[in-house]
């Protein structure tokens, strides 16, 4: 696996900072009032770990695609594969397609990468409602954001972040009318939710349910070009 350095991730530095400043006044004040006892390191010690939760959730590791990422489909986000089922997709599509979706728990990495290489072609937020990210209905009721990206042998396949229970907030760098590669971040959900790829019916699924996979590192589908 290409990953060589992890950093914590832009979308996290301000609220990381503020958490870090509130915690350590929290502590200052309690050490001056109770001195060392045992009620001030019980505190210190579960807001360290508290600290250090947050900090690993936005942790931002640099990814590279080893291999020829042309005509295929690469997992935009690390988590479980949750479904992989032929689906109408009638909000933008308006089509049949392979729909391939991604759990991401809070102990997963929540920087989103785009699946394929091309131009994007459509961006659009939709407010909805905050379910559990692993139900089926999150796809379709939840806040999301859908991405759309024409490949350069014109096949188009249409990325979707979905907010999920804990997560308030969809950030997405995706711009119409934008190239696009894999190995650049698409954007970024905060505290566990879900991303599900629609692909066109005749690919070719490389993934299988259950299984874990790496945001911009996991082939999960080979494109077959248009006829």
């Amino acid at each position: 696996m290409a990953i060589r350095k992890i950093k914590v991730h832009k979308e996290g530095t301000g609220l990381l900072l503020m958490l870090f400043s509130c915690l350590f006044l929290l502590n200052l004040v309690l050490y001056h009032l109770k001195g060392e006892s045992s009620l001030f390191y019980s505190i210190l010690l579960a807001s360290s770990v508290f600290f250090l939760l947050i900090l690993n959730f936005f942790r931002s590791p640099f990814r590279r695609f080893p291999f020829d990422s042309e005509g295929l489909v690469i997992a935009p986000a690390d988590g479980t594969i949750v479904a992989i089922e032929e689906v109408k997709e009638n909000e933008i599509l308006h089509r049949k397609c392979i729909q391939v979706s991604i759990f991401m728990s809070v102990f997963d990495v929540h920087a989103n990468w785009f699946p394929v290489n091309g131009t994007v072609r459509h961006v659009s937020h939709r407010k909805g409602r905050f379910m559990a990210a692993y139900l089926p209905k999150s796809s379709i009721e939840n806040e999301r954001s859908t991405i759309v990206i024409t490949t350069g042998s014109g096949c188009e396949v249409l990325t979707r972040q979905i907010a999920g229970a804990i997560a308030r907030r969809i950030v997405t760098y995706a711009r119409e009318g934008e190239r696009c590669h894999v190995d650049e971040q698409m954007g970024f959900i905060k505290f566990g939710s879900r991303v599900d790829v629609y692909i066109p019916l005749e690919s070719e699924i490389l993934v299988e349910m259950d299984q874990k996979v790496m945001g911009n590192q996991t082939p999960i589908a080979r494109l077959m070009k248009p006829l």
